[in-house]
């Protein structure tokens, strides 16, 4: 169910309640002869809050109910055609409870009167500042549901796991334009790769994970590869830890957590709207958002979503040219749901910094000494992506839905780039020049069902999915004579001419199979839900070298279990914990700096145990849990070959916080508390050591004020700590802790009808140079990478 308000406040939301009905002019006895349009139905008798839910959802509006109300209460159900309120009151017969609306397409419950007559259903709630039906916490910035892939959606409170889910509106506020400048804001999660650079890589719980494990509504490698634009997103959903059961094995195996883009749709308003922005130092752009809804009953959907900016970036000689388009079709009526989307993003950074390798014994360089882009002006990274999904769900009947999606997407990669390599104590580094083609086709399938049914006081939701994930793709390329040039006084090379080496083209195909069922138990009024579940993966990989099998092929399989425990105490307060076992694509090793660059190694077991807690006040939620993650480890031996070692236990204690606790002053962030540690490593020789890239402490928090004297000013703060971090895995280099600030304001108002809002950001308004992360990326050694400089951000969105 909904939440309410919490105890303190529920006697006043009662009092609005009544003060609302008071205010209606009239008393009716029932009737529906003036209701809206009537629709077929199958509601099973049973319990009235299921009754109540399932309708609620097929009719898709909002019903916020106060357990206590319908507890121990039992419904007929119905069958055949109705209006919405027609439906609810049949629902409710003999229950003593009758409908209230709260706004569009939203309805609460109050007792019903003695006399037995109808009252008119007001349209507003006096008193209270947030109706208890929103979908999103105060501030629009986080909501309360998030796809937990083929379990469905799920309310906050009801989810066995650590899960934030943030919304377009928070996305267009923090004028974020890649994933990574959004999930800034989650303590969880850092960025691991400079920002314009070739791609995009973060860390959750310590562990990395990659643009191509970031699902699109569900769906693995559907999104571009290398970076992701936020025009196209509706919502973010951030779930930590292994997500095996959920989605099936990541393409890259990501195990700290998995992050899921939720498409645009169209709304029942129309939306008509265009933004201008400018980031310094030069970059400028323009993007449309327009949706309409369509036909008789508003069945039909198109949403469209389009973007392009260009300029001069805060480094000298960089700068990124990106162009996004897509659009979002779909289709909803009685028992069936069907969408399309399809898409294109190009992308072409000039100058992309890269991360700085360390020589073994060196001492970290200072980056607060590094003025100037070390990377030279005839680099380049040009990425074109062309996507698509389509999804459709239907309704068999009240207790069976069936569903299906398929995505797929051609990628094509061309960078000329070079290695900062074995750098030295006093910026000295190696430039390593080599051109790098990529190709990918990517093509994924999922069909499921979802069944409810309950077996005496028990209920059950029975999931039952099947994923099939194929990718294929060619690497090839060339070497060119390596240069010399320095961290604080960069070297103009000339551009490369002749190859000194090509580098072997290797074609590889990813196939990865599974089938998972689970059963969600609720109990006790549905104060207690238990998931059950597993997921068979089958991995196969298979690769070629200039026609030839020479790479290790591997088919094996796997059984990844799952356990996750909701238990309610109150309307607000539950506990929850959770046992996960994932499964990884074997690790590839960097693609230079080692022996046996590009090897790719078997899959590999991971196990996340959880507890947790969340506490929901209405406009205010918080969650805290306890983690700890077990995944086999990687490094480079002294014959500098890539190859397994050991074991990465990671645990903490986070907290994240989101809404508003104080009116008019809303708050965003968390903390986390790591602690990482090897185990069973070669000889013994780092157990014990922390693992690399892994901050002692991460804390974010983000604040938002509303000005009151000047209605429609928000001015809004956020701080970013990141502890230090170890580089090696012998931990003798090390980079120190840092903060950022950042500031900024944006003022809403109307003009002729038409909706405005400005927005102006200052991140790192100190302007402090310092080592952002020390981890290892998707095609190198370990390296740091070098924070953003000061940058501004503007932008003005015209709703028409």
């Amino acid at each position: 169910m909904p939440v309410v308000p919490p105890s303190p406040l529920r006697p006043l939301w009662r009092l609005s309640l009544l003060l609302s009905l008071s205010a209606s002019p009239l008393f009716v006895a029932v009737s529906w002869a003036e209701d809206a349009a009537r629709r077929s139905y199958e509601v099973p008798a049973g319990n009235l809050g299921t009754a109540l839910t399932r309708f609620a959802g097929l009719a898709g509006v909002n019903l916020s109910v106060d357990p206590a109300l319908v507890s121990g209460h039992n419904s007929a159900g119905i069958s055949g055609e109705f209006a919405v309120e027609e439906g609810f009151a049949r629902l409710l017969q003999g229950s003593g409870l009758q409908l209230q609306v709260l706004g569009d397409r939203a309805y609460t419950l109050v007792p019903a009167p003695q006399s037995g007559t109808y009252q008119l259903p007001a349209t507003s709630i006096l008193g209270v500042g947030n109706t208890p039906v929103a979908e999103t916490y105060a501030g629009d910035q986080v909501t309360r549901k998030g796809a937990q892939g083929m379990l469905g959606e799920a309310d906050f409170l009801d989810t066995p796991f650590n899960q934030t889910s943030y919304t377009a509106k928070a996305v267009k506020n923090l004028q974020a334009r890649t994933l990574g400048e959004m999930v800034a804001s989650d303590p969880s999660v850092r960025i691991t790769n400079p920002a314009g650079g070739r791609f995009e890589q973060f860390s959750v719980r310590g562990f990395s994970l990659f643009n191509s494990d970031v699902s699109y509504g569900g769906l693995y490698g559907v999104l571009p590869t290398y970076a992701i634009d936020m025009e196209m997103v509706e919502r973010v959903d951030i779930l930590k830890g292994p997500g095996a059961l959920l989605g099936g094995i990541a393409p890259r195996g990501s195990v700290g957590g998995t992050i899921n883009i939720e498409p645009k749709r169209a709304t029942d308003a129309p939306i008509t709207e265009f933004t201008g922005s400018y980031a310094s130092a030069g970059q400028f752009g323009g993007a449309v958002d327009i949706g309409r809804r369509f036909g008789d009953e508003q069945e039909f959907g198109v949403r469209f979503n389009g973007v392009k900016q260009s300029g001069d970036t805060e480094w000298d000689h960089q700068s990124v040219d990106r162009e996004m388009a897509v659009i979002g079709l779909d289709f909803r009526k009685e028992r069936v749901r069907l969408s399309l989307d399809l898409g294109r993003q190009e992308r072409t950074a000039d100058a992309p910094q890269e991360r700085v390798e360390i020589a073994k014994g060196s001492v970290m360089p200072k980056a607060e000494d590094i003025r100037r882009n070390f990377a030279q002006a005839w680099t380049y990274a040009h990425t074109k992506d062309t996507f698509g999904a389509v999804r459709g769900e239907f309704d068999v009947n009240d207790s069976l839905m069936v569903y299906a999606s398929a995505g797929a997407r051609k990628g094509n990669y061309d960078f000329l780039r070079h290695g900062v390599q074995s750098t030295q104590s006093n910026g000295d580094f190696t430039v390593v020049p080599r051109s790098f083609r990529r190709d990918e086709e990517v093509k994924t399938i999922t069909v499921g069902a979802r069944s409810w049914f309950s077996t005496g006081p028990v209920g059950h939701t029975i999931n039952v999915s099947l994923n099939r994930f194929n990718m294929d793709f060619d690497n090839a390329g060339e070497r060119y004579t390596p240069g010399k040039s320095n961290l604080y006084n960069p070297i103009v090379l000339p551009k490369p001419g002749k190859a000194v080496r090509f580098d072997t083209s290797t074609h590889t195909e990813d196939r990865f199979t599974s089938l998972a069922l689970a059963d969600t138990l609720s109990f006790l009024d549905e104060r207690v839900l238990l998931t059950l579940g597993a997921r068979l993966q089958k991995v196969e990989v298979t690769s070629w070298s200039n026609g030839v099998k020479d790479q290790p092929e591997y088919d094996e399989q796997a059984l990844s279990p799952a356990l996750g425990l909701v238990v309610k105490l109150t309307d607000q307060f539950s506990l929850y914990s959770n046992y996960m076992e994932g499964l990884s694509q074997g690790e590839t090793a960097p693609s230079s700096g080692v022996n046996n660059e590009n090897a790719i190694f078997p899959p590999t077991k991971s196990k996340q145990v959880e507890v947790g807690a969340k506490y929901d006040m209405g406009s205010f939620g918080m969650t805290a849990s306890v983690f700890r993650i077990k995944q086999p480890a990687y490094g480079i031996d002294a014959q500098n070959n890539f190859k397994p070692n050991g074991e990465l236990r990671n645990q903490g204690v986070e907290l994240s916080v989101f809404g508003e606790p104080v009116e008019h002053v809303r708050l965003l962030g968390g903390v986390m508390l790591l602690d990482s540690e090897q185990t069973k490593t070669a000889q013994g020789l780092t157990d014990g050591k922390r693992g690399t890239g892994s901050p002692i402490s991460n804390i974010n928090l983000g604040a938002e004020w509303d000005i009151e004297r000047l209605h429609g000013l928000t001015l809004t703060a956020r701080a970013i700590h990141t502890g230090s971090q170890y580089l090696d895995p012998a931990n003798e280099q090390k980079i120190d802790s840092w903060n950022r600030y950042d500031l900024g304001a944006r003022y809403a108002f109307k003009l002729d009808d038409k909706q405005i809002t400005l927005r102006a950001t200052v991140e790192n308004v100190l302007n402090t140079t310092y080592w952002a992360s020390a981890a290892t990326s998707s095609d190198s050694a370990p390296g740091l990478t070098l924070s953003t400089p000061r940058t501004w951000l503007v932008s003005a969105t015209v709703g028409f």
